[in-house]
C-alpha cells in the first residue's frame, strides 16, 4: 500500500497534493489489484500506526509522512528544499520537526563543574537510551572533553607512566570505549545510535560475549563460602526446596517449579542460597523479577522484560526479541537455572513467550527441546497469589484471573513447593511488640485467605481493628504524616529514619496533598522545574490537536506515571524514581534517592537503598509520554 502511494503520485496529479495520511480522503485502496484509485463518492479518515520515538528511523519516517506531499520515492521523502539528506532523522531536523539538543549540552556542561567524568558518561548513556537527544553525534562533539577528562589520569595509573600525554583522538577513543562498556550493560551499543562514532580498539573484551563474561566473572571461592553459610541456615522447608532444585539441575531434568509463600517466609534467602550454590560451580544463574525494586533484592538481578527482551505489548502468540546466534541467545543456552521472583504479577503471555523462544533457541543443542518446558532448562518461579495479580486495563475479575501464570498451559507441568513459616517474626525479640506483629501478620494472612468478612466472592466487608487506625482530628493529611514521620515534622530529615516508612495513597490527588504538606515542613533551598508539553509530532492529527490543545491545557493534565507540570524539589528531600534508567546502578522505577544538588538542567541524587547505597547519580530532564488510553492523542 505504501509503495503503491509512490506510483499514484506519478499517475494522478491530485494524489501528488496529498500527504500519505490524507490519501483515503480522495483515493480508495483496491486490495485485489493493489492500487490506489480516485474515490468516486464519500470520504474516509486515514490513520497510520503509532510508532514510539525510540524506534529510530521508522519514527522519523512517520513524522515526515504527515507533512511530505507527492513523493515518488524514499529519496523524495528525505529531500528538503532540493537537498537530499542521508537519513529521515536529518530530514526531520531540516523541517524543524525535532527539538534542539542544546538543553542537554548545557546539562552536561553544568554537571562537569562538580561531577566526575564517569558520572558524566553515565549521564550521556541515560540520554542515549531514553531517546532524549535527537542528534547524539552533535552533543558528543560538544561535550567529549568532559566525558574523557579522566582518560590521561587513568592511563597513567594503568601503564605506570607519569609523563604520558594522550592526544585528543586517544582521549576520544577512551571515552567511546567506556560508553560502549556502559551501553553493553544494557544490551545496547554505539552502533545503535548512528552516526555516533564507535571506538577503534584491539581490546578483545569489547567484542566477546559480554553477557556470558559478566555471568561467569563471580568469585567462585567467595561464593562457595557464602553457599556453605547460607545452606547451614536453611529451614526444613527451605532445605527441601533447595535439594529438589539442585537435584533437578544436576540431572538436567529441566523441571518447572513454583515456590509459593507470602512475604517474610524466606523466598529471597532461598534465591541467594540457590544462586551461590550453582554459581560457585562455574554455572550460570539468571535472576529476574517482575519489577525493578524486586530485582535489586536478587544477586545479579534484572527486570524480566529487560533480561529476556519480552515485548511490552504482548499477546498469546508473542515471542521474545532474541535472534539465533546473538549474545543473549548464547547466554540462555549456557544457563543452568532461571529464578523468576514475583511471578504472579506478570501476565502469563510473558512466560509463554519465553517458553516458545527457549524451545526454539535450544533445538540446535537438544533436538527434543521443543517438547520440554523452557527448552529443558530448570526454571524456578516464586511469589504470592495474595499480592497484586497482573494488571488488565478495564478487565473483569475473570480477565485478571485468566491472565495469571496458573491459568497458563505451563502450569500443568509446574510443581508447587510451599513456604509457610514467617521468618521475619522469628528475628523480632520476644515481648509485646512481637505479639502485636504476630497478630497483624495473622490478620493480613486471614484477609488474603478470605477468612474475614463472611462469605467471600471477591468482595467482602472487613472491619479494621480500632488500634490499627489513626485518629485524624479533622485534618487527615496532618494526622497520617505526623503518625508516620514524627521526626520529620520536627525538622529531622535523617535518611535512615525515612527509609523504613512510607505513606500509601489511593489517588494522585492524595499523593499531591501529602507531598505538598511534607515539602512545606522541610525548610531547605528549593527549585521548581517545569515540563515542556506538546502534542507528539509523529501523531497524524497533531496539526488539529496542536491548535485545539494549548500548552496550558497539556500542562494541566495529571496522569499516572508522569510527574506534574511543576515539580518543586528541595535539598535533602527524599524522592522516588518513576522510570527504569540504569539497572546496573540499581537506578530503576521505585528507587529512593535524596536530593544532593539542584542545578538548572540536571539534578544530583544519592541512592538510599540497595547494593549501590550512597552512589550519587545525575538525572536530566527526559522525554516521557503517558500511555493513558483515555487520552485521544499522544503527547
Amino acid at each position: 500500500m505504501f509503495n503503491a502511494w509512490f506510483v499514484a503520485n506519478q499517475n494522478f496529479k491530485e494524489a501528488s497534493l496529498l500527504t500519505y495520511i490524507e490519501m483515503p480522503t480522495k483515493f480508495v485502496w483496491k486490495k485485489d489489484i493493489r492500487e490506489w484509485h480516485p474515490r468516486k463518492k464519500g470520504s474516509s479518515i486515514g490513520r497510520i500506526f503509532y510508532v514510539p520515538p525510540a524506534s529510530g528511523e521508522i519514527y522519523y519516517l512517520r513524522c515526515l509522512l504527515n507533512i511530505v506531499r507527492g513523493p515518488t520515492s524514499y529519496k523524495d521523502i528525505r529531500t528538503v528544499n532540493s537537498v537530499e539528506y542521508l537519513t529521515f532523522r536529518d530530514a526531520c531536523y531540516a523541517h524543524g520537526l525535532l527539538d534542539d539538543d542544546k538543553e542537554y549540552i548545557d546539562a552536561i556542561n553544568e554537571a562537569s563543574y562538580w561531577s566526575s567524568a564517569h558520572s558524566l558518561r553515565k549521564l550521556f548513556v541515560v540520554l542515549l537510551t531514553s531517546s532524549s537527544i535527537i542528534r547524539p553525534e552533535n552533543v558528543w562533539n560538544q561535550v567529549w572533553e568532559h566525558l574523557s577528562e579522566d582518560a590521561q589520569h587513568y592511563q597513567k595509573r594503568v601503564l605506570k607512566q607519569q609523563d604520558l600525554v594522550l592526544t585528543a583522538e586517544e582521549k576520544k577513543n577512551f571515552a567511546l570505549i567506556e560508553l560502549e562498556n556502559l551501553l553493553g550493560q544494557q544490551n545496547k551499543s554505539l552502533k545503535d545510535y548512528p552516526p555516533m562514532p564507535t571506538p577503534s580498539t584491539d581490546n578483545s573484551r569489547l567484542f566477546q560475549n559480554r553477557l556470558v563474561f559478566e555471568e561467569l566473572s563471580y568469585d567462585s571461592e567467595q561464593l562457595k563460602t557464602d553457599s556453605e553459610v547460607l545452606c547451614a541456615k536453611l529451614t526444613e522447608e527451605q532445605g527441601l526446596i533447595y535439594d529438589t532444585v539442585i537435584e533437578d539441575i544436576e540431572n538436567k531434568k529441566g523441571g518447572l517449579f513454583f515456590v509459593y509463600g507470602y512475604g517474610g517466609t524466606g523466598k529471597t534467602f532461598l534465591w541467594r542460597a540457590l544462586s551461590a550454590a550453582v554459581r560457585c560451580k562455574g554455572q550460570i544463574v539468571l535472576n529476574v523479577a517482575s519489577s525493578g525494586i524486586a530485582s535489586l533484592l536478587l544477586p545479579g538481578g534484572r527486570i524480566a522484560h529487560s533480561r529476556f527482551a519480552i515485548p511490552i505489548a504482548i499477546n498469546e502468540d508473542s515471542t521474545c526479541n532474541i535472534k539465533q546466534g546473538s549474545d543473549l541467545a548464547e547466554l540462555l543456552i549456557k544457563t543452568s537455572l532461571i529464578i523468576w521472583d514475583e511471578a504472579p504479577m506478570m501476565h502469563k503471555h510473558c512466560f509463554e513467550a519465553l517458553d516458545r523462544t527457549m524451545r526454539d533457541l535450544l533445538r540446535f543443542v537438544d533436538p527434543n527441546s521443543e517438547m520440554k518446558t523452557f527448552g529443558g532448562k530448570t526454571v524456578v518461579l516464586g511469589g504470592d497469589f495474595h499480592q497484586i495479580l497482573p494488571v488488565v486495563p478495564k478487565g473483569t475479575r475473570q480477565d485478571i484471573v485468566f491472565s495469571a501464570i496458573n491459568s497458563s498451559y505451563l502450569w500443568d507441568s509446574c510443581k508447587v513447593l510451599r513456604l509457610t513459616k514467617n521468618l521475619r517474626l522469628s528475628s523480632v525479640p520476644n515481648g509485646g511488640n512481637r505479639q502485636a506483629l504476630q497478630e497483624f501478620a495473622d490478620w493480613i494472612a486471614n484477609i488474603g485467605d478470605g477468612k474475614l468478612g463472611g462469605r467471600n466472592n471477591g468482595f467482602a466487608d472487613v472491619e479494621i481493628p480500632m488500634h490499627m487506625l489513626v485518629s485524624s482530628g479533622g485534618d487527615d493529611i496532618k494526622a497520617i504524616v505526623h503518625s508516620t514521620f514524627p521526626m520529620f515534622a520536627s525538622g529531622n530529615t535523617d535518611p535512615e529514619h525515612l527509609l523504613g516508612r512510607a505513606i500509601l495513597a489511593p489517588t494522585l490527588d492524595v499523593v499531591n496533598a501529602v507531598n505538598d504538606y511534607m515539602t512545606e515542613l522541610h525548610n531547605a533551598e528549593s527549585r521548581s522545574y517545569y515540563s515542556s508539553d506538546a502534542v507528539c509530532k509523529a501523531d497524524g492529527d497533531n496539526g488539529i490537536f496542536g491548535d485545539v490543545h494549548t500548552p496550558e491545557f497539556l500542562n494541566s493534565i495529571r496522569v499516572s506515571g508522569l510527574p506534574n507540570h511543576t515539580l518543586t524539589l528541595k535539598m535533602g528531600s527524599p524522592v522516588m524514581l518513576m522510570r527504569n534508567i540504569d539497572h546496573s546502578l540499581g537506578f530503576c522505577n521505585g528507587t529512593r534517592l535524596i536530593i544532593t544538588k539542584l542545578a538548572d538542567h540536571v539534578i544530583e541524587g544519592e541512592i538510599l537503598t540497595g547494593p549501590n547505597k550512597g552512589t550519587k547519580v545525575l538525572i536530566p530532564r527526559m522525554s516521557m509520554a503517558p500511555s493513558d488510553p483515555r487520552l485521544p492523542f499522544k503527547f
